[in-house]
């Protein structure tokens, strides 16, 4: 690309220990020996053919230029009668909800909006990728916080322990990708007592909360009228649809911190997709799609799990999302001694399935002998995948 004899500027990376996401080597990886693809977190199935006809319907109309910054009314409006539904949230569309590029957009919009440098931020680990590099771009410092190992739930000792006056934020995700963890309503309230008489806000990372199975209920940061009060709800509606593509999502959060949200927002995206917001405002005028998708996934994920239970994989607990992790260490094989990654990249070449290795969502690689599956697929592809893993 550069002609002899000039000079192409040295740059000093924002993000010098940062290289390409696992989700991106082990889909190439798949693709590569054809191996089922259940690492990365996405439906091999397509949405309703309703709400493809309904961005037909909404490019037919004419919305295809710009919507407003905040997103399209309609939508907004149909997310506020959502969460007061669903949660008893009242939050006014106008000023306190705001249409983003997908979920990770608004987690780093938000971060970037409140995160000044030096202010430390808690993640708890194992936590989705984006988060620290989030945190660093904004100028702050990750405190990394384990969730306690083998049942991922949350350790208050530990969050409370690694709270300073220098802590400005703390990032949460429930339902827990990778573990499948589902916070319960004592986990949600004993952190609303530990943030209480703090300044600490909170970002609530629930882009799985109507995956939740076996009659539980998703505690919505937006139950809790202390914590709805210091936090950003962020949703998506790619996982929430079957279109991950869209990158379409949304974040909650009181006026203060939305104006603020906005002001970021306007300047590193601006607007989201038009058609595609005007086209989910409508397909929101029936709740049954969301009401009934912990049904939806509770069925597949029973499928995979009857089937893992031939297996020597050992499950572990699957509260919630479209993940499923399994510990390897009781396998017939001498692959299970390899690391995580390692054994990951075996599984995938020799045995034609592809999954994450947990250790990838820690900062230290923290290797447990357990790897993350992904269910939101096909029936046939779990039933194919399965007979492949039948031979461990």
């Amino acid at each position: 690309m550069t002609s002899p004899g000039l000079k192409t500027p040295a740059l000093t990376s924002r993000l010098p220990n940062v290289g390409t996401t696992i989700f991106t080597v082990m889909s190439a990886l798949a693709t590569e020996h054809q191996a089922v693809n259940l690492g990365q977190g996405f439906p091999d199935f397509d949405c309703d053919p309703a709400l493809l006809d309904a961005v037909t319907q909404a490019m037919q109309a004419g919305h295809n230029q710009y919507p407003p910054m905040p997103g399209v009314p309609a939508l907004r409006q149909a997310m506020a009668a959502k969460m007061q539904a669903l949660y008893g949230l009242r939050c006014d569309p106008v000023s306190e909800i705001t249409v983003t590029a997908g979920a990770t957009q608004a987690i780093f919009t938000a971060l970037l909006a409140v995160v000044h440098p030096g202010d430390e931020v808690i993640v708890l680990e194992p936590c989705y990728d984006s988060y620290v590099p989030n945190i660093e771009l904004a100028g702050g410092v990750p405190v990394r916080v384990p969730l306690t190992p083998g049942t991922f739930r949350p350790d208050f000792g530990r969050i409370a322990a690694a709270m300073t006056s220098r802590t400005r934020a703390i990032i949460i995700n429930s339902p827990h990708n990778p573990s499948g963890t589902v916070w319960s309503a004592a986990d949600m309230l004993r952190l609303q007592e530990l943030l209480a008489p703090t300044d600490v806000l909170l970002i609530s990372d629930e882009v799985y909360e109507h995956m939740v199975f076996d009659g539980q209920l998703h505690q919505s940061a937006a139950r809790f009228a202390g914590l709805a009060a210091r936090a950003f709800i962020v949703s998506s509606f790619g996982k929430t649809y079957h279109v991950t593509g869209w990158k379409v999502g949304t974040v909650v959060a009181p006026a203060a911190f939305t104006a603020e949200f906005r002001k970021v927002h306007q300047f590193n995206v601006f607007t989201v997709n038009t058609p595609m917001q005007h086209a989910l405002a409508a397909y929101m005028a029936s709740p049954a799609p969301y009401l009934e998708l912990g049904a939806f996934y509770q069925r597949k994920r029973d499928l995979f799990r009857e089937g893992l239970a031939q297996t020597r994989f050992r499950m572990l607990p699957g509260e919630g999302t479209y993940f499923q992790c399994v510990d390897i260490s009781a396998l017939a094989v001498p692959e299970r001694d390899l690391s995580e990654a390692d054994f990951c990249q075996w599984l995938t070449q020799e045995i034609g399935v592809a999954a994450i290795p947990l250790s990838a969502f820690y900062g230290d690689g923290f290797d447990q002998r357990v790897v993350r599956f992904c269910f939101a697929k096909k029936d046939d592809t779990l039933r194919e995948a399965l007979k492949r893993l039948s031979r461990l």
